[in-house]
């Protein structure tokens, strides 16, 4: 297979223009774009006529090694990027989960093992933080520093594995924004899930619907509006993972408008399927929607997603692609909240979101590359090496057909599970020639794939997309006292209380730094006052205690007043 390319008669198009010119590709690289480009002798001719040619694309959202109760997903490093391949994905960033406690560069280390073996396209790594302590903030500054991470998540969720707490979450933010980092985000409230998973669970509802029914979008819409303000005290860049409802995507759509620097991203899911299938009475199909949050059950959904990132107010299109086969999902097949939680989308994204942004005159072709391609380059600190053709980029390059027809089916997909929860969907719009690293891997249909071929893409810190924002806030927002006159008048003396009562303690951990501790006072519940000695009622006769057992008003839950 030649190294050598030339692309003729295509339109390039980028984020920001289109133009016709033909693509000299050699050594893994773009070199020459233009009309009539002078090339060596035995380069191998690709017609683009008819054809747009565009940037690879890149999925910001993968987990194709993420271990739950002892399974990995059936799509793996080997499988998984060759379906995004056949898709038009040329990159995928991988998100590394270290189970709680453990290192985060052992994890690190394990998951670029896997992957540089059976990737089989570039990749880079997100790391996940699964337990908050602070020995960790050495090994984010050793990943940051040495390792080429510039994105790590925090969980929301996942009470008592993963979740963090909203303190917890700002001084991972503040170190995330001093390192230039991006700060990810699983944004669900766990307190209320876990509540809800047990209330269904006593109700004796154990199928896929309880999934959807304990994750109801506010709990999803409430975190993300906490995380944003969390953010916005720490002076941090905030990226949303997996935005699947409407008033989740409002809430970041109204952050943007008032200056916060966040990005959202729907995923394949949420972009092109609605919920309503949690109910099937085919409990195999309901299963394989279970992903957290959920797939949202309103059908109108999609079509709003699909809306809002047209116009920029969601930035990046993922696929948070974790498949587990029938089987594997069927280990919860009487409890809801132990079936593996993921679904596919890292071989349909492209399609989906053609489909249902631009074949709907939604988006243009230059805003289907910023979001699924350009603006993660972008925020990801990947640009221009990835997510544009331009001279001197990297030969990951696509020839999209946009009147090209297919219907995805689990009978033709590059995926090794059985089932495919946009089955019998049609796609205008594909790619019919794929290059990555400057190779031919889709033509004529046919995929052709190198085992362990990918590189790890390592990002630099502080992403000017990003950080430009803020910087330019960090040096506003020098807060300073007031400068007064000592006071000099009286001063109550509360040292005096009769009863010290000791602080109650709190769930928070230790408190804050720098703010006053609250003095002991005296509680009032506590009087000297009795009833003893002869009383002026003492001539009524005692009436037989008796048990209210409805009282008006209701019951009350108060149980002693000890």
């Amino acid at each position: 297979q030649s190294d050598r390319l030339i692309i003729k008669g295509g339109k390039i198009v980028n984020d920001d223009q289109s133009f016709y010119a033909d693509v000299y590709v050699e050594d893994g690289i773009i070199k020459q774009i233009g009309e009539n480009l002078i090339v060596p002798g035995g380069v191998k001719t690709i017609d683009a006529y008819g054809h747009i040619v565009i940037p690879g694309g890149i999925d910001v959202n993968t987990c194709l090694h993420m271990p739950y109760l002892g399974m990995t997903p059936a799509d793996d490093f080997y499988h998984g990027t060759k379906a995004a391949l056949a898709g038009g994905t040329t990159m995928i960033i991988d998100h590394v989960l270290p189970e709680p406690g453990s290192s985060l560069l052992a994890a690190y280390d394990q998951w670029r093992d896997i992957a540089d073996k059976k990737s089989c396209c570039d990749y880079s790594l997100h790391m996940d933080i699964t337990h908050w302590h602070e020995g960790h903030i050495e090994e984010l500054e050793a990943l940051v520093k040495d390792k080429g991470v510039n994105s790590f998540l925090v969980f929301m969720a996942y009470k008592d594995m993963y979740q963090c707490s909203d303190s917890q979450i700002y001084e991972i933010l503040s170190i995330l924004r001093d390192l230039g980092a991006i700060a990810q985000v699983h944004a669900e409230n766990g307190d209320i899930i876990q509540e809800e998973q047990k209330r269904l669970l006593d109700l004796g509802i154990t199928g896929p619907e309880g999934h959807v029914l304990s994750h109801p979008e506010e709990v999803e819409t409430e975190a993300v509006y906490r995380v944003l303000t969390i953010a916005k005290q720490a002076n941090c860049p905030l990226y949303i993972t997996k935005v699947m409802s409407k008033t989740s995507a409002d809430v970041i759509a109204q952050a943007r408008r008032k200056g916060m620097v966040v990005y959202g991203e729907p995923i394949t899911a949420s972009l092109g399927t609605d919920g309503s299938h949690y109910w099937s009475k085919n409990w195999v199909k309901a299963a394989a929607f279970v992903m957290s949050p959920p797939v949202n059950p309103d059908p109108s959904t999609p079509d709003y997603l699909n809306s809002l990132l047209s116009c920029g107010d969601l930035q990046v299109t993922g696929s948070a692609h974790c498949t587990f086969t029938t089987a594997q999902k069927a280990v919860g097949k009487d409890n809801f909240t132990l079936i593996p939680e993921g679904t596919n989308g890292i071989e349909e994204r492209m399609s989906v979101v053609w489909e249902k942004s631009v074949a709907t005159g939604k988006m243009d072709e230059n805003e289907f590359v910023a979001v699924t391609s350009t603006n993660a380059a972008k925020i990801f600190n990947l640009y221009p090496r990835k997510g544009r053709i331009a001279v001197g980029s990297d030969a990951d390059i696509v020839i999209w057909n946009t009147k090209e027809t297919k219907i995805i089916s689990a009978k033709s997909h590059n995926l090794t599970v059985e089932c495919n929860i946009f089955e019998g969907m049609e796609c205008h719009g594909a790619p019919v020639v794929v290059i990555s690293q400057g190779k031919i891997v889709l033509e004529a249909e046919k995929l052709s794939v190198t085992e362990g071929s990918g590189r790890f893409i390592p990002r630099k810190t502080f992403p000017d997309y990003v950080y430009k924002r803020i910087k330019a806030r960090n040096r506003l927002a020098d807060i300073r006292g007031v400068p007064r006159g000592l006071y000099d008048g009286p001063v109550h003396d509360v040292t005096t209380a009769t009863k010290a009562v000791a602080p109650t303690p709190t769930s928070r951990g230790s408190a804050c730094p720098g703010k006053a501790q609250m003095v002991p006072v005296r509680n009032l519940h506590q009087s000297g006052f009795t009833l003893s000695g002869n009383q002026m009622d003492d001539h009524i006769p005692r009436r037989t205690a008796q048990r209210i057992v409805a009282p008006p008003g209701g019951r009350s839950n108060i149980t002693s007043l000890s």
